[in-house]
């Protein structure tokens, strides 16, 4: 057992304990394990690039945290609420709804990273369902926001989570009908995707019902708050 080359491990905790660039002591940690692991440098660099370029879907996650960090810095979730404040219309349940099944829509098509926990969820989802609760009970409390916070990002998730497997060429379809393959049980992804329809329904009208039920929770207490104030 040749133990030299995790001396890589020791690069990247030395370097991120000086704080040191992460991408520079993650590339440097690789080309140290793969120098001492024995690999000529040509196709060390190979590897890399070749890595780099598997993992380029992942570089769209990795540049849009730092964009939603500075929209939020300007003030993007202030301008979410005022903007949520002035329609009238618009209530929790009408918001929350509206966007479950939008993004369940979307992940039909495939569409899965349109919409996010990091890009719409935190920055304008929850801030706007904190600005509808509002208009219903003024006096949100910690609990009633990190609720809503909760409930904002359960809606997503759920959203996508029952949506994307009707869509046929996405990856968890492909395991599902390789699971079945292996039993001896032969699925087509197209059936796979209809047979998830009812389920993408159900979950639809299930989250649905929850989130009526906790804008029904605050007019009770609303209701309760205002006929306080009348006696």
């Amino acid at each position: 057992m040749n133990y030299w080359p995790l001396l890589g491990v020791a690069v990247i905790v030395v370097g991120f304990a000086l704080r040191f660039n992460a991408v520079p002591v993650v590339v440097g940690a690789a080309l140290v394990s793969g120098l001492l692991a024995g690999l000529p440098l040509p196709a060390l660099l190979a590897l890399l690039g070749q890595s780099f370029v598997s993992a380029r879907m992942l570089l769209l996650f990795v540049l849009t945290l730092p964009a939603i960090g500075l929209l939020e810095r300007a003030g993007l979730r202030e301008h979410a609420q005022r903007w949520m404040a002035r329609l009238q219309g618009m209530t929790l349940a009408r918001l929350l709804i509206g966007y479950l099944l939008l993004r369940q829509l979307l992940a039909m098509l495939g569409l899965t990273g349109v919409a996010g926990p990091a890009q719409t969820v935190r920055p304008l989802l929850a801030p706007m369902a904190e600005a509808a609760a509002e208009k219903i009970l003024p006096t949100l409390d910690d609990a009633d926001r990190d609720e809503l916070r909760a409930v904002a990002a359960a809606t997503d998730n759920i959203g996508r989570f029952f949506g994307e497997d009707v869509f046929i060429a996405l990856g968890a379809v492909l395991l599902i009908q390789g699971f079945y393959a292996q039993h001896g049980i032969v699925l087509t992804p197209l059936a796979i995707a209809l047979w998830a329809l009812p389920t993408a329904i159900a979950a639809f009208v299930i989250q649905s019902v929850r989130v009526w039920l906790v804008q029904r929770r605050l007019q009770r207490r609303a209701a309760r708050v205002h006929a306080g104030e009348g006696s």
